[in-house]
């Protein structure tokens, strides 16, 4: 199968323009196939035209352009390379329509199809982001090729269809037939329909209709949310429109949470499509509230910077995901209760791109047009950089423009593009003359550059006098970039010796190729000196040794969770690059989580603990103490919370504890009683992690997953039996998930979300020994898993199904997959696979250094 070039798209777009697609959709044919329609109206702009229509289908039935019939005794080869070829086209209005049988994915691309184990309902949707439009109809795939899309379906008469535009029935009821309003230009990939009989809550707003949409087993839990995702929903809308001079753009805003979703949103134009686990049945925290929220506001904020205006090729989609993930954060700050959204961001989200930046795959935040080369290319970029650090950018672009200049910028773009498309040289000219600035500077350094910089401050004192020397490094030490930062210094306060209070915050620019700033103070030195604080640039941040010191005491005394946060991600960043020992930050945690009050710090920290420290950091022998002192730090916030305040933090420490426990009789108490001591009582979501955790103890058995199954036979019931029966110490059992993952069988394949699932139960550290045969056997598995069912599942197996295992021999044969000529044990075939595991080994690298860092030191 073909994917498209660059320079094909760029050939195709100079040759014709797309004006209308008209398409039919029959999901009435079977659990395999459904009927796709299409009837494209476009224009040729020259005469002798030859390019190309993309489609995936089951079978071609028929093609006709312009009246006369396409000879389709080539039609297995037009469906092996996935283009049908147009040739020899007049200038002018051309019509083609072809008639396609389509396949159902089960791996959440194209039109997926799910069918509920809670009660046998079955529900699709799609996702056409990024080239999967034509696995649903045929067309010509592409960004900068918009067109108005007018949609027809049949469905069973019971279903409920939705859509980008209002959706309508036609004729009988008992027909299930559906049409839906025409769009205005919108592009391929940003297509989607929903069918099923999915549960609807609707409402109006500013004159349009809202609806939120779940499949039936979960409508009570929408029920029980709807008003709050409403009031987020109306809120985010409204700053938009005080903010955007572009009203929202299309007929409706529908908000649909679907099964086995991949991503965690798409933006879809009226019918954004999230995945189902954010209507949450079981007991969540307040910051998982605060993600839930910050999702709805970053895919509404597509609906002007992505969906109003698109971009012309896939290099610039961070244009796309780093501005709505600025928006999505900073608008929950400014008109919701979640008021530390950027405290939430710094500790877990931004360490996304900090790894990211760090790994050989890096690439600038707006990658060079010749380094996105192609579809497969493009698809690999939906990650840190493209989200988190052009985030973090974008931030920093605001801080030294100001708001007003930025918004001033993002309206006069959204103006001249409307339902058109851009790049980033119109965005930047925006920028640049509403402000006045040197923005495409700006963007050189910040936008085409990789790398993370580091800020390390040296400071001296001279009787009441002392210096603060900051050190500016890039990467590659000849090209740091410029940053404005906040510097904030503390003082112990003097009744209170744990608690920090700020003395004063001072500003700073650091000039590009600056090797370092000295700034003057008088008085005494403060005990606390805080690079970055408010955490307005992206840079990895030191403290010095007196700054340190202080820190180790009164962490958890800096008056304010962002700050809090910058410190918490210096301590990571230093552990990371072997600077500070893992047992230090293992202690630093011991001692003050405890009295955190910001549950986002809590939980990241704890991750970053139980997930990275305990599991890959520290060498074996030392992983039941760093367990004991994670199980402490929790035991501690159980008993601050056991009076019924902070049930967030309670939750937190809950599912920690669960994950870290050593011992299986405490959690067998708590599963025989359905409740953890002094609450909460157990839900389904509760009771699976900890029968998972005793599955890797050897205390549970199959017969207590199958009990356990039938109390919650849900789809979530499902994965969590499946990773399970993965994380049973036994060979048996090991056996069957192996084969379950990697070995086609007569049945159906796993989904995406049950490859997940055994996939995380499957390695497990305390299994080595019985693993070791499987660690050999993972790389040509996985390479040959990727070939047969394509990037969705490729990228999930390498995510989650790559060995545990913290070795030279994992390390070793990881890079030969990498490095092999051999087609059949190459990752190269597969560009998903080769970057997903390229990353993988890459942490493993990095997990080696430092334990080798430790083994230094001692």
């Amino acid at each position: 199968m073909s994917v498209l070039t660059r320079d094909e798209a760029q050939t195709r777009a100079s040759l014709i323009e797309v004006h209308r697609y008209t398409i039919d959709l029959d999901l009435t044919r079977g659990d395999e196939i459904f009927g796709s329609t299409t009837t494209i109206r476009f224009t040729a702009r020259e005469t002798d035209v030859d390019t190309f229509a993309e489609l995936k289908p089951a079978a071609l039935h028929r093609a006709v352009l312009d009246g006369q019939e396409l000879p389709l005794d080539n039609a297995a080869d037009v469906i092996a390379e996935g283009r049908l070829p147009l040739t020899g086209l007049a200038e002018g209005e051309h019509e083609l329509r072809v008639e396609t049988d389509m396949r159902y994915s089960r791996t959440g691309e194209g039109m997926h199809r799910f069918t509920d184990p809670a009660d046998g309902e079955t529900y699709l949707y799609t996702m056409c982001c990024m080239s999967d439009a034509n696995d649903v109809f045929v067309g010509f795939d592409q960004p900068d090729l918009k067109a108005v899309f007018e949609l027809h379906v049949t469905a069973p008469p019971e279903w409920t269809v939705l859509g980008n535009g209002i959706a309508t029935r036609v004729g009988e009821p008992r027909e299930g037939r559906w049409r839906l309003a025409p769009t205005p230009p919108i592009s391929t990939y940003l297509f989607a329909v929903a069918a099923g009989p999915y549960h609807s809550v609707r409402t109006e707003h500013a004159g349009l209709p809202f609806g939120l949409h779940v499949r039936r087993s979960l409508a009570p839990y929408l029920e029980a949310d709807a008003d709050e995702l409403f009031d987020i929903t109306r809120r985010c809308f409204d700053r938009y429109h005080e903010i955007f001079d572009e009203p929202y753009p299309f007929d409706s805003y529908d908000q649909a949470f679907v099964p086995e979703f991949n991503a965690g949103a798409m933006e879809n134009p009226g019918l954004v499509t999230f995945r189902d686990e954010f209507v949450y049945r079981s007991a969540v925290t307040d910051a998982e509230r605060q993600t839930r929220a910050m999702v709805i506001a970053h895919e509404m904020a597509h609906m002007w910077f992505g969906d109003l205006v698109t971009m012309k090729w896939w290099d610039d989609i961070w244009l796309n995901e780093s501005f709505a993930e600025y928006m999505g954060y900073q608008t929950l700050t400014e008109t919701t209760r979640y008021t530390d959204t950027w405290a939430d961001f710094g500790v877990r989200r931004k360490n996304w791109g900090y790894d990211a930046d760090q790994r050989p795959s890096t690439h600038p935040v707006a990658p060079e047009p010749e380094q996105v080369p192609d579809t497969a290319a493009a698809r690999l970029n939906f990650d840190g950089i493209s989200y988190a650090k052009g985030a973090s950018a974008l931030r920093q672009l605001v801080a030294w423009l100001g708001e007003r200049n930025f918004l001033d910028g993002i309206n006069a773009h959204f103006a001249r593009h409307r339902f058109g498309n851009a790049t980033l040289a119109d965005f930047i000219d925006s920028l640049a003359e509403a402000s006045g600035r040197d923005v495409h500077a700006w963007a050189d350094r910040w936008l085409r550059t990789t790398g993370v910089d580091t800020l390390t401050p040296v400071i001296t004192t001279n009787g009441g006098r002392w210096t603060a020397e900051i050190h500016h490094q890039g990467t590659d030490e000849s090209s740091p970039r410029p940053h404005r930062i906040a510097i904030g210094l503390y003082d112990h306060e003097p009744a209170a010796p744990h608690k920090l209070v700020l003395r004063d915050r001072v500003e700073a620019e650091l000039n590009e190729g600056d090797g370092a700033l000295t700034l003057p103070f008088t008085g005494p030195r403060p005990d606390l000196l805080l690079l970055n604080d408010g955490d307005l640039t992206y840079a990895k941040i030191r403290l010095d040794p007196g700054s340190w010191k202080t820190v180790l005491r009164s962490l958890s005394g800096l008056p304010e969770a962002l700050s809090r946060a910058v410190v918490w991600n210096a301590a990571r960043d230093m552990v990371r690059d072997g600077e500070l020992a893992p047992g230090a930050y293992l202690d630093a945690a011991r001692a003050h989580l405890p009295h955190e009050t910001d549950i986002a710090i809590v939980q990241g920290v704890l991750a970053f603990a139980r997930n990275q420290i305990a599991d890959r950091y520290l060498p074996a022998h030392r992983r039941a103490a760093a367990l004991a002192t994670i199980t402490a730090t929790c035991r501690d916030l159980l008993r601050r919370t056991e009076d019924g305040s902070g049930p967030g933090l309670r939750l937190a420490a809950v599912r920690t504890f669960i994950h870290s426990a050593t011992s299986a009789a405490e959690l067998s108490d708590w599963l025989d009683g359905d409740t953890v001591p002094g609450g909460p009582a157990l839900d389904p979501e509760l009771r699976w992690q900890i029968l998972g955790r005793l599955a890797v103890l050897g205390a549970a058995t199959p017969g207590d997953i199958d009990a356990e199954l039938v109390r919650d036979s849900s789809a979530t019931g499902q994965e969590g039996a499946a990773r399970c029966r993965a994380a049973l110490p036994d060979a048996e059992a090991k056996r069957a998930a192996w084969a379950a993952l990697f070995e086609p069988g007569d049945g159906p394949e796993l989904s995406n979300y049950l490859v997940t699932a055994t996939a995380g139960g499957f390695w497990q550290p305390e299994q080595h020994a019985l693993l070791d045969e499987y660690v050999t056997a993972y790389f040509p598995a996985a390479v040959a898993l990727a070939d047969r069912r394509g990037p969705a599942i490729a990228d999930s197996v390498a995510r989650w199904g790559f060995p545990s295992t913290v070795d030279e021999r994992t390390l070793r044969l990881g890079e030969e997959c990498l490095n092999s000529d051999d087609p059949s044990a190459s990752a190269s075939t597969s560009p998903e696979l080769r970057r997903r595991l390229g990353d993988e080994i890459d942490d493993l690298r990095r997990a080696l250094h430092v334990r080798q860092a430790q083994e230094n030191e001692a």
